[in-house]
């Protein structure tokens, strides 16, 4: 896809024209956009949009190419579902409007939230980062907005001061001067060319009142003011000034109301009377843009009639009616099924008498409602942070028609499902749901039945939850007889994708069928993509919209990885090749458990109410591929969830490893434990000979096939798990942690203190075995664990260097202090076997060959 700067170079003269230049803005912003999002290039796009934007917004009288590029802008930030900058420079403050900068912090709240920080370089960039949005702007979100951001966020937002009540302050100080000037300039006798006076003798600071005088001047009676002048003004102002009217006049009318009240007002008159002055500016002249006014009204969700406001603005015929001749001008929302040539729109009747001005160039695609698709949403948010549910859910109903016209509509959906979710009801759910073109969206075939249930407490069987893994091994989860990428599974640049949903695969070879089928174009599936990402998010939606608990849905799927052998082998009797190896490439997670046949006398469950035959038959793999596959399709779900899922996962996890009978079996010698440990993790091909891969290895593949789709940020909850399973009391237990963590930490190298939190905790479970005051049942010997000291050596130093050891590799030296202190606290020969992994030059080669730490013994 070519950038805005790219066909600028080439065609300079051609894109100097203001009528080629909107049209590529509207073209861009109402067609192409999921192509650039498909390709990846809303980045690129974005900073090519925001230079047009820097070089109008104090421009005087540029609005329409302005107003089209913030749009576009808006459009492209909401898109955006990974880690940017807000400059492509990367230094100062950011050259966004005041709108957009507030866009930002909303998308960076809900991309934080719903799916975390990549890498480790963004969580240090995001504090820079918000110093470059807030360095030009004066907003501070409203507590209940800020309690559903995400902690990280909002504990740098909460320290921000409301300057909203200076403002007023300044507003009581000017309003006699506003008042009067906008009396001399808004008068029905009022001469046209005052206006040129009113512009070259008023100071900007009783400017940014303009609208707001008009408003006061009104009294509920547009009629009374000089719209003809109010207009000429308006126009005469740059766009950004425009905007800061706008903000400022929506301070000043709640402002005004409360005032009102006070003097024993009608708080029902008060409201008519503000819509109705509202209306008058947006569409009775249509003087402001009412995306933007729609906006700053969300933004004071703290005043009790803010929402008020803009839920009467949303209801009224005037809109209503514009959207229904929209969406009837438009035809489909699948625009390329339309085969002939959309008429131009008058200029006037799509954007109004501000926009239109001077402007000679009807419109192919751009209009005021059209404006409204990225608002609409963030309006729903609104009202869901405030607890208005009703209301939420009567927007959403009125205006569900025309949302099938956003180009993000899916991700919306995906993304207020985690953003919000434990706090939305069945209902709203629902009607959430019906924002989508349901037939388009391979669902599973219960899902209906299960979020409709008359019982919303009973848990979907077990078969529910299997069919979505099988989707996932089919349709998402790279073929073993291919060379596809590895890698995160839901990364957007996916390309071993599968076909569509519902087509029958032929004969069964060594993989699943449909495997080598090519990908779909783009306009296909607008949002998110690819098959690949829309079968994977459809399965997220699906979780986030059943009527259960987190621990419910984590408990259910966690049954199903554990059984997996059993349940596939024993239920096909054998006849998908049970015995023949799993065949482990690449793309398998680094410690499947290769499945178990429970040949040491002790039966293994399965999980009852699959028709495993039928998932066998219809993967095209063997029992043992099939089972490998599941755990690691449930490992790519599970961290496609929000944070709330981890947490159970974890405790989940820990309390099957916990409750293993052969861990808790009393007759079993510390040898024997050290030994299934051994054959469990170790090497599964033992494993599958024994009673002693089920459950344990089972769980800790599952865990390092969540821990690899994880981001960055998300792994911090980690730690949990190894703290639920201390105190360790045996070698056993000692190896099954080091076991979960240690794929972990080679991911950390960059994140410090994340690796050294691991750390200690490694080594403290160190400690509970091998404590100077530990008394174990049965001495065990140090040498027995040398293979442990080696890896803490071996990633101590793989941290120091950031990447595979080299024969000059030094341990940081506060990783040497971290395994000082725990030392102490260790047995004499165990602290032997770390003698060098200490910050003493007296005792570690190490620290004596560490030219921080030698020049500075402490």
């Amino acid at each position: 896809m070519p950038s805005l700067q790219h066909l600028a170079q080439r065609n300079a003269s051609l894109l100097s024209k203001p009528a080629v230049t909107l049209l590529v803005l509207e073209i861009v912003n109402y067609r192409l956009l999921p192509l650039y999002r498909y390709q990846g290039k809303c980045k690129p796009l974005m900073y090519d949009v925001t230079k047009i934007i820097s070089a109008l917004k104090g421009k005087r009288g540029d609005h329409r190419v302005f107003r089209l590029a913030e749009n576009l802008c808006i459009n492209l930030i909401l898109s955006l579902r990974d880690f940017f900058s807000v400059k492509r420079e990367g230094k100062g403050p950011t050259e966004f409007t005041e709108t957009l900068n507030r866009i930002t912090i909303i998308t960076l709240a809900i991309t934080i939230k719903t799916r975390g920080i990549a890498d480790a370089d963004h969580l240090l960039y995001l504090q820079t980062m918000l110093e470059q949005i807030l360095a030009t702007s004066q907003h501070r979100w409203s507590d209940k907005t800020l309690c559903y951001f995400p902690s990280i966020l909002r504990d740098l937002l909460m320290t921000r001061t409301d300057k909203r009540g200076l403002a007023i302050q300044e507003w009581q100080q000017s309003e006699t001067t506003v008042i009067n000037q906008c009396t001399q300039l808004l008068s029905s006798s009022t001469e046209p060319n005052y206006v040129m006076t009113y512009l070259n003798r008023s100071f900007p600071q009783h400017r940014q009142y303009l609208c707001a005088g008009a408003w006061i001047l009104m009294q509920g009676h547009p009629e009374n003011i000089n719209s003809g002048n109010l207009a000429r003004v308006l126009r005469e102002f740059s766009p950004e000034e425009v905007t800061s009217n706008i903000y400022t006049m929506v301070d000043v009318l709640l402002h005004h109301i409360h005032i009102e009240l006070q003097h024993g007002h009608s708080l029902q008159d008060l409201l008519l009377k503000t819509c109705a002055n509202l209306a008058f500016f947006v569409w009775t002249h249509e003087l402001i843009p009412l995306d933007i006014l729609l906006l700053a009204l969300i933004d004071r969700d703290d005043d009790p009639h803010a929402l008020r406001i803009v839920i009467s603005l949303l209801d009224r015929q005037e809109l209503q009616q514009r959207v229904k001749l929209y969406c009837m001008n438009r035809g489909p929302p699948e625009h390329w099924l339309y085969t002939g040539i959309f008429k131009r729109s008058d200029l006037q009747n799509a954007l109004g008498n501000h926009l239109s001005w001077k402007e000679r160039y009807p419109t192919f695609f751009d209009d005021i409602v059209a404006r409204l698709l990225p608002v609409i949403p963030l309006v729903v948010y609104r009202l869901i942070e405030n607890d208005a549910i009703e209301s939420a859910d009567r927007i959403l109903g009125m205006y569900s028609l025309f949302l099938a016209y956003h180009p993000l509509r899916f991700t919306f959906v995906r993304d207020i499902l985690a953003y919000f979710y434990g706090h939305l009801p069945g209902k709203l759910i629902v009607r959430i749901l019906n924002v989508l073109d349901l037939s388009k969206i391979p669902f599973s075939e219960s899902f209906p039945q299960h979020i409709s249930s008359s019982n919303p407490a009973i848990c979907p069987p077990p078969e529910y939850f299997a069919t979505l893994l099988l989707a996932l091994v089919n349709n998402v989860i790279p073929p073993l007889n291919s060379n596809s990428r590895t890698g995160s599974m839901g990364d957007a640049s996916n390309n071993s994708v599968r076909g569509p949903h519902n087509k029958t695969p032929a004969t069964p070879q060594s993989g699943p069928a449909n495997a080598s089928e090519g990908q779909k174009a783009f306009y296909q599936i607008q949002d998110p993509g690819t098959y690949t990402q829309l079968v994977l998010e459809t399965a997220v939606i699906e979780i986030l919209s059943l009527p259960i608990s987190a621990s419910q849905i984590v408990s259910s799927l966690v049954q199903i990885v554990v059984n997996i052998q059993p349940t596939l082998i024993q239920s096909s009797n054998g006849l998908h090749g049970a015995s023949s190896g799993a065949v482990q490439g690449s793309v398998l997670p680094t410690s499947p458990s290769g499945g178990s046949t429970d040949s040491a006398g002790r039966s293994t469950p399965s999980v009852s109410g699959i028709n495993t035959s039928s998932f066998v038959s219809r993967s095209g793999y063997t029992c043992q591929q099939l089972s490998c596959l599941f755990i690691q399709a449930c490992g790519l779900l599970l961290a496609q969830l929000p944070p709330e899922f981890h947490l159970q996962l974890y405790m989940e996890a820990s309390r099957i490893i916990k409750e293993s009978w052969w861990l808790t079996d009393g007759k079993r010698s510390l040898s024997e434990l050290d030994s299934a440990v051994s054959y469990a993790l170790l090497d599964p091909t033992w494993a599958s000979q024994d009673n002693t891969s089920t459950a344990i290895g089972n769980i800790v593949a599952l865990l390092h096939s969540f821990f690899s789709n994880l981001p960055q940020e998300w792994l911090e909850g980690t730690h949990v798990i190894i703290q639920q399973l201390r105190p360790v009391t045996s070698v056993a237990m000692l190896r099954i942690a080091f076991r979960i963590m240690g794929p972990l930490l080679p991911r950390l190298v960059t994140a410090h203190n994340l690796f050294n939190k691991i750390l200690s905790l490694l080594l403290n479970t160190l400690v509970d075995v091998f404590g100077k005051n530990t008394q174990p049942p049965v001495p065990v010997e140090a040498s027995e664990i040398t293979d442990l000291i080696d890896y803490l050596h071996h990633i101590i130093h793989y941290e120091g260097q950031a990447g595979p050891v080299q024969a000059n590799s030094k341990p940081r030296p506060e990783v040497l202090s971290i395994c000082g202190r725990a030392a102490e606290s260790l047995r004499p020969d165990v602290q032997h076997l770390l003698s060098h992994l200490k910050p003493d030059v007296n005792s570690s080669i190490y620290a004596a060959t560490h030219p921080k730490i030698a020049q500075n013994p402490s």
